[in-house]
């Protein structure tokens, strides 16, 4: 796996989020003999600690509440409320514990599979909340292998107006992470983890296989 230091090394931009409790729970994640629900499980709580470092960044004002104990300025979201954007299928798997943290965050969905000869995106499902260039947009996505599912997504949105979003994963590879650098610039990226390289299948390695049929025991 890459360091953030390797991650620079290589000229490639992406936010590697190395806290113990979510490399822990990778490694039992990438077990081919994990059960389908401790492989669910994981994936949520590890969603939860990506959500945090995903949105730590979101704006603040203050708003006058009233403590058991005297009046205060507290500090509360401002603006519009985010939206989650989960591209389908597998990116369910983290949409679910980042609505754990932030329930009242509006979802969208962008649906896309990957041609097995061409390995491009093919769309077939585009569902996202209005005004989304009013909002900050998380898309997710457990795998950025090739990244051409999610480099087609964050295209649809922007040509759907949105302008502030950034793109969550569980596991990239260094090809996945330069195409989307190259496509996106402007798009942060932040995963747990970058592995070695793609095989000739686009799948990672060493990676934990499709994260699509571990989520939902398709396979």
């Amino acid at each position: 796996m890459l360091s953030q230091q390797d991650l620079i090394d290589k000229g490639l931009k992406a936010t590697l989020v190395d806290h113990p409790l979510i490399q822990h729970k990778l490694s039992l994640m990438r077990e081919k003999q994990q059960s389908t629900a401790a492989f669910r499980s994981l994936l949520r709580e590890i969603s939860w600690l990506l959500c945090f470092e995903s949105t730590r960044d979101l704006p603040l004002e203050m708003k006058a509440i009233e403590t058991p104990v005297e009046a205060m300025k507290a500090p509360v979201l401002s603006g519009k409320k985010l939206a989650f954007i989960s591209i389908l299928r597998a990116g369910n798997g983290l949409l679910d514990g980042m609505l754990d943290v932030i329930p009242s965050a509006r979802v969208g969905h962008v649906g896309l599979y990957r041609d097995p000869d061409t390995l491009q995106a093919v769309e077939y499902y585009y569902k996202v909340p209005n005004k989304i260039g009013e909002r900050l947009v998380v898309v997710v996505d457990p795998m950025l292998a090739t990244a051409n599912s999610a480099i087609a997504a964050v295209q649809r949105l922007k040509d759907g107006g949105a302008v502030n979003m950034r793109f969550v994963c569980l596991i990239s590879a260094p090809e996945g992470v330069k195409a989307f650098n190259e496509a996106h610039p402007d798009i942060p990226i932040v995963t747990a983890a970058v592995d070695s390289h793609l095989n000739d299948h686009g799948y990672i390695v060493p990676g934990l296989g499709d994260a699509g049929d571990r989520i939902f025991g398709t396979k």
